[in-house]
């Protein structure tokens, strides 16, 4: 059944943001700036096509089960997600780490992004409710996503329907 296909690959992708976040806690409290960036990299570059894909073709599949108010709470969690990930390059960008900027940097991924990662993963219950062309058009669309390969800020800021709510600069996105 392709809803079960569909609920395992999107766990799977959790699962990387997730530990990837923690490992990013990790780098932080070291201030192993090599491992910051390794990291932030590897994410941008993983959550671009995921965003992409839940924007574009899974949120808008759910909207008829939850409504356009919880939605329009998923986007602005992504909003969130994309002026974090911009605030931890500029953090990492820093000459030298402070005991300031590792607190604030836990305190975003902890308190801003964490929680969606969490709670977004309970979606795939909800696709299982969806008619199977329905659930195929997200797989397609993922495929699609996954071929552009943009990473995250690159995708916020030049082809999300969106408009990215953050003020940083397309050079930004070349650091993540």
């Amino acid at each position: 059944m392709l809803a079960d296909d569909f609920a395992r690959m999107f766990r799977d992708e959790h699962r990387i943001v997730r530990d990837t976040l923690l490992d990013l806690v990790q780098a932080f409290e070291e201030r192993d700036r090599e491992r910051i960036h390794t990291l932030l990299a590897g994410v941008a570059r993983f959550t671009g096509p995921h965003f992409r894909y839940e924007e574009e073709s899974m949120y808008p599949a759910l909207t008829g089960i939850f409504g356009e108010e919880y939605i329009q709470k998923l986007l602005r969690d992504h909003d969130r997600a994309i002026e974090v990930a911009e605030e931890l390059v500029q953090l990492s960008s820093k000459a030298e780490l402070t005991g300031q900027d590792v607190t604030a940097a836990i305190r975003l991924i902890r308190g801003s992004v964490m929680p969606h990662v969490s709670d977004c993963d309970g979606l795939s219950i909800m696709v299982e409710t969806l008619p199977e062309t329905q659930v195929q058009n997200i797989l397609d669309s993922r495929r699609q996503s996954l071929a552009a390969n943009l990473d995250l800020l690159t995708w916020a800021k030049t082809v999300r329907r969106r408009p990215a709510l953050v003020a940083g600069s397309v050079a930004g996105a070349n650091q993540l």
